[in-house]
């Protein structure tokens, strides 16, 4: 009989594994790209780059610059999970490459963070979240867990990287 493989999860930021979370006090500078819609620059983590990102190109995106400047990104989430304000009509076909290339940036600048996800080596990372069945794993762990899987795909690039 084969072990169970190691489980790691995550959701709060003062807690375990806390870095992992987009919340996580870990800024990042961003190319701009074309291909994605996405603006470049300075964004205090990746929740401000992410929330933002769904007004861009819509009559809401003066919303970006509100959600950039946001002091914690509590309250940029709080902005960009307003239903008053519609994200882009593609948002769910580019959502999952805006999230993706702010978490290669997080991980592949900041040196100590990266170590403590390559210190995972092949544990499963799940975001433990309750309400999120997308981007987590959901109260009942049935989620998809994008994020955890997107931790995974850039913790594999880095070891690629480094061997």
């Amino acid at each position: 009989m084969q072990p169970e493989p190691l489980r790691i999860y995550f959701y709060k930021v003062n807690a375990a594994y806390g870095c992992f979370s987009n919340f996580s006090p870990h800024s990042i500078v961003m190319p701009s790209s074309t291909a994605d819609r996405s603006v470049g620059g300075y964004w205090p983590t990746v929740e401000h780059y992410y929330q933002a990102h769904k007004f861009h190109g819509t009559k809401f995106e003066y919303l970006m610059a509100q959600i950039q400047a946001s002091p914690t990104p509590e309250l940029a989430a709080q902005i960009g999970r307003n239903c008053e304000y519609q994200p882009h009509p593609d948002w769910d076909v580019c959502k999952c490459e805006i999230m993706y290339r702010a978490i290669w940036q997080k991980f592949s600048t900041h040196v100590d963070i990266q170590q403590i996800l390559l210190d995972t080596r092949d544990a499963e990372i799940i975001e433990d979240s309750p309400v999120d069945y997308f981007w987590g794993c959901g109260s009942d762990r049935t989620g998809a867990n994008q994020l955890g899987r997107f931790l995974m795909q850039v913790r594999a690039k880095l070891q690629g990287d480094r061997s």
